[in-house]
C-alpha cells in the first residue's frame, strides 16, 4: 500500500509506493514507451478482461459494460499509485507528517484504435475525451476524501504502463499538489491587488500582443508562456473566466478538441514527433475552510500545460529550481505559427 509524506521545509507531499518498481534493474532500462503488440494489449477492443472493471465507458446503448463495441473505457489502473480503498489515516511520525496513500488512478483509453496516436484522432473523438475527463472529475468530486483532481497524457515515454496505446490518466488525491498551490497562491495575490483575475490578464495580453501567440479560436488561447519553463512549452486557457474544468460547455469542448489537436500536430510536425505530456490544471475539489482561498472563484482561472520532452532536467534546476530554456518563447511561438 502507498503512502503520502509531507516534506516539512517546503510542504510538498511525496508518493512512496514499494510495488511500483521491484527491482533496481528497472532504473536501468529505456525510459521510452513500449510498443505492445495490438493482439496482446489490454486497452484494445476485445480484451477487457485483461483491465479491471469498467468506471465508465462511452458506447451504443445495444453493447454491453466490459464488452467490445466503445469509443472510450474508464478503469482502474493497475498497479494503482494510489488506492481507493480505504479510510484516509493522517497520522505523525515524530516531527513528520503522512497519511496513507488514499485516491485514485484511473486509465482513460482515448480510442479502441492501438495504432492512432492523439493527434490521429477526430476532432469528435478527442471531444469524447475531453467530455471522459468532465464525467471523471465530476463523480470524483463527490468523494470527500478528495482534495484535487488531476488529469495528465504522456506520450513517448514510459509512464510505468506498458503499451503505446493512446491513453490519458487520472489521480485524485487527498491534498493540493504543492504546483497548483503556488498557482491559486499567485492567483489570489494579484487579486487582492488588482481585483483581477491573472490568467484572464494574460490571456488579454497575448491575444492583443501577438508575440507568444500560437493559435486562438472562439473559446481559447494557445500561446508560449512569457516564462516557459521547457522549450516550446504551450499553454491553452478558455477565454472565457472560469476555474472549474468540470463546467466546460459543449461548445468549448469542441473548439478545445481542434485547438488541442492542432497544436500538437504543431509540434509533431516541427519537432519531428517529440514526446510530451499535458497536464490540466483545475480547482481544488471543495472551496477550503476559513479565507485561505476564498476568492478562488474569481481569481483562479483552469488550464492546460503542454510540454514537449526534449531536455532532461539538470542538477542547476533539480537544485535551485531554475529552469533554463535554451529557446526564447517569442521564437518557439514564431516557428509553431509557420506550420500547417
Amino acid at each position: 500500500m502507498s503512502e503520502l509524506r509531507k516534506d516539512p521545509i517546503v510542504g510538498r507531499w511525496v508518493i512512496i509506493d514499494p510495488e511500483l518498481t521491484q527491482s533496481t534493474k528497472d532504473f536501468s532500462e529505456p525510459k521510452e514507451a513500449i510498443v505492445t503488440d495490438p493482439s496482446t494489449c489490454p486497452f484494445c477492443q476485445g480484451h477487457e478482461h485483461m483491465t479491471l472493471p469498467e468506471i465508465l465507458g462511452y458506447r451504443p446503448p445495444e453493447t454491453q459494460k466490459d464488452r467490445p463495441g466503445w469509443w472510450i473505457r474508464v478503469f482502474a489502473n493497475q498497479p494503482a499509485i494510489l488506492h481507493i480503498e480505504g479510510n484516509l489515516k493522517r497520522q505523525g511520525v515524530g516531527m513528520f507528517d503522512m497519511m496513507s496513500g488514499i485516491g485514485a488512478h484511473e486509465i482513460i483509453v482515448d480510442s479502441p484504435d492501438h495504432e492512432k496516436t492523439y493527434i490521429e484522432l477526430s476532432d469528435n473523438q478527442v471531444e469524447k475525451v475531453i467530455w471522459a475527463y468532465r464525467d471523471r472529475i465530476i463523480d470524483l468530486q463527490k468523494d470527500e476524501r478528495f482534495r484535487y483532481i488531476l488529469i495528465f497524457k504522456n506520450h513517448g515515454i514510459n509512464p510505468g504502463i506498458k503499451t503505446s496505446h493512446s491513453h490519458s490518466q487520472l489521480l485524485a488525491t487527498p491534498v493540493i499538489p504543492k504546483a497548483v498551490k503556488e498557482e491559486l497562491n499567485g492567483a489570489k495575490t494579484h487579486y487582492n491587488y488588482k481585483e483581477r483575475c491573472i490568467y484572464c490578464d494574460i490571456i488579454r495580453q497575448e491575444t492583443i500582443m501577438k508575440d507568444r501567440l500560437v493559435e486562438e479560436n472562439d473559446h481559447f488561447a494557445a500561446f508560449v508562456p512569457f516564462a516557459a519553463r521547457f522549450p516550446y512549452e504551450i499553454s491553452i486557457m478558455p477565454k472565457k473566466h472560469e476555474c472549474d474544468f468540470s463546467k466546460i460547455t459543449k461548445e468549448q469542448a469542441m473548439d478545445l478538441s481542434k485547438i488541442l489537436k492542432s497544436v500538437l500536430w504543431k509540434l509533431y510536425k516541427g519537432l519531428d514527433k517529440p514526446a510530451y505530456s499535458f497536464v490540466l490544471h483545475t480547482c481544488p475539489n471543495h472551496v477550503p475552510k476559513e479565507t485561505l482561498w476564498d476568492t478562488m472563484q474569481l481569481d483562479f482561472h483552469w488550464h492546460l500545460e503542454i510540454i514537449p520532452r526534449l531536455l532532461k532536467p539538470t542538477g542547476l534546476e533539480m537544485g535551485s529550481g531554475f529552469y533554463i530554456n535554451p529557446t526564447p518563447p517569442e521564437e518557439a511561438a514564431t516557428f509553431l505559427k509557420t506550420i500547417n
